[in-house]
């Protein structure tokens, strides 16, 4: 799996409290980016908050000021251990020209977890798994 800089959201970001959103946004222009693969991972253990919500969201402006939620995904603090990825693999339709993820801590504020996330080459999920 290939991470490029310039599709990154979030590069070992912390995640605390509250509504966090990713470091970076992706321009990709309004088309149909459907089923481009995508990585949201954990890159070192979560200890405190209840569970972390990631939606991915869109706007045609930079500033999201007209945001739009395309996915959503939750996972306990039991499975936000490095390495865990949350289970989005695809951008979904509805692209407006820019994305960027809202990282929402439910519980206690956070202290070492961070995410990695961003566009990669491909999907690792290949035929070769089952």
């Amino acid at each position: 799996m290939l991470l490029d800089t310039q599709n990154l959201f979030s590069d070992a970001q912390d995640i605390t409290s509250g509504t966090i959103y990713s470091t970076n946004t992706v321009r990709f222009g309004k088309n149909d980016i459907s089923f481009v693969p995508v990585i949201i991972q954990a890159v070192s253990d979560f200890s405190n908050l209840t569970s972390l919500t990631v939606k991915i969201q869109t706007s045609d402006s930079e500033d999201f000021t007209s945001a739009v939620d395309l996915a959503e995904s939750t996972l306990l603090l039991a499975d936000l251990k490095a390495g865990k990825k949350f289970p989005i693999s695809y951008l979904p339709k509805g692209n407006k020209g820019y994305i960027r993820l809202a990282y929402t801590v439910d519980g206690t504020a956070e202290t070492t977890g961070k995410i990695t996330a961003g566009v990669v080459a491909s999907d690792e999920l290949s035929y070769h798994e089952m």
